[in-house]
């Protein structure tokens, strides 16, 4: 791998501002990305849809199940190219999720409980509601075990609907629906550890256990050599898939493993900068030194979420729609889905359940103490972005993959997913938009 020059190091030294302003981006970086990816996403989705009701249908199927073996020593893999998206890429943007989720939680919003309690509460109540529905729904019937379906929301769609209000959406709705649908994938991945888990190997549960210890003596030992890294966790990620744990979990638990502080202040990186400038013959040597303490003074995990997050939104999550949303809409499919209770108990829970379960849990919470609603997410805004926070589709994608071996219940649930995430997106955004509007007028007047 070529080195990266050190130059490109040095050009946001002249202030503590700046530095400041480098070690902060993240977030602004962050919203601009789901904001497209949520383009690709879609465009993604309806070209699995036209695929699938095209006359090359067929050629849908045989492509995701093109297969893909190979052995090493008395191992062999086998499988299709559907499984290398679900469990292998989708790991890395499992990885990638478990970056951010303790980004937040050890520098950003989740940090302070203060600003994590209003969102933490939302989630937990958008997380319960729509479950429910769903199981009142389908209790001791077939699809029973999509419980976990409405649960999810979509950070890539959700942000992206929001980017498209500007500046008529106050900051703060943005980043509680941000943190929300942060604290809602730490439940999408406790649920898919705990619910959606096959049966256990323990020799190979030991040697993932294993695999994980000699990564976090590297890391206790300060060894960056990203090569290592790189065969460990896949030796790690492969060992998770063959336990019966699902591999996602896999990339998660290497996402928090991850430092998430620097390993050097930005007092030490500027004295270096310093020292450079102080000299008067500067090598390549001191250049390179130079640059390397101040890559140390970002952390590891955002290194890392700055160079993988793009690679997961732009390409990870559009292809893993493109292998997920292929569903046959033939006139048949839309009749059944219409009378099935999966396909119901998905779209009232992603519309009802998470547009009741966040507002009553917040405004509940409210009027118990516990967490201080600010004034431009009362009334119709909290019911707007509790209704856009009903977009569930990759996560929910993802799980209905994970709780049906049936094609048919399946699809159903796919079905679920698209009306309800079209619905609760639609609606949503109409009353965001709506609400913005009357208060511009109102203040105008």
């Amino acid at each position: 791998m070529a080195e990266k020059n050190p130059l490109s190091d040095l050009t946001f030294l002249g202030s503590s501002s700046k530095l400041a302003q480098f070690v902060g981006r993240p977030i602004h970086h962050f919203a601009a990305i789901e904001a497209s990816a949520g383009v690709l996403m879609l465009v993604a989705a309806v070209v699995a849809l036209v695929w699938v009701n095209s006359p090359w249908q067929e050629s849908y199927a045989d492509f995701w199940h093109t297969p893909i073996s190979f052995s090493v020593g008395d191992y062999k893999f086998d499988h299709d190219l559907e499984f290398i998206v679900h469990d292998g890429l989708m790991a890395v943007f499992f990885f990638v999720v478990g970056l951010e989720i303790k980004r937040e939680l050890v520098s950003g919003d989740l940090k302070d409980p203060r600003f994590a309690a209003l969102p933490a509460v939302a989630a937990l109540g958008g997380m319960v509601v729509p479950a429910a529905i769903y199981l009142a729904l389908n209790v001791g019937g077939d699809g029973a075990e999509g419980w976990g379906i409405p649960m999810a929301t979509d950070i890539a769609f959700a942000v992206g609907l929001l980017s498209l209000l500007g500046d008529r959406i106050p900051r703060e709705m943005k980043i509680f629906l941000l943190t929300l649908a942060i604290v809602d994938d730490i439940g999408a991945i406790l649920v898919i550890a705990i619910f959606y888990t096959s049966d256990l190997s323990g020799a190979w549960l030991l040697e993932a256990g294993i695999l994980w210890g000699a990564i976090y003596l590297l890391r206790c030992l300060r060894v960056w050599y990203l090569p290592v890294y790189l065969v460990l966790g896949v030796a790690f990620w492969l060992a998770v898939l063959e336990s019966g744990v699902h591999a996602t979990i896999a990339g998660v638990i290497l996402g928090f493993t991850t430092p998430a502080k620097p390993l050097q202040s930005e007092d030490e990186a500027r004295g270096w900068a310093e020292w450079l400038q102080g000299k008067d013959q500067i090598r390549l040597t001191d250049i390179r030194r130079v640059g390397f303490h101040i890559r140390e003074s970002q952390p590891v995990s955002l290194r890392i979420e700055e160079m993988l997050h793009p690679f997961a939104s732009y390409i990870i999550i559009p292809i893993f729609a493109l292998s997920a949303a292929g569903v046959e809409l033939g006139s048949n499919v839309i009749s059944d889905s219409v009378s099935s209770p999966v396909t119901l108990g998905v779209v009232l829970g992603l519309v009802v359940g998470k547009t009741v379960g966040i507002s009553c849990f917040s405004w509940i919470a409210a009027r118990l103490g516990l967490v201080t609603i600010p004034t431009s997410m009362t009334g119709r805004h909290m019911v707007g972005l509790a209704m856009v926070a009903g977009i569930g589709f990759t996560v929910s994608l993802f799980i209905s993959g994970l709780a049906f071996d049936d094609t048919q219940i399946a699809d159903e649930a796919k079905i679920g997913i698209l009306a309800g995430s079209l619905f609760a997106a639609v609606v949503g955004m109409g009353i965001l938009w709506r609400t913005e509007s009357s208060n511009r007028a109102a203040k105008k007047a």
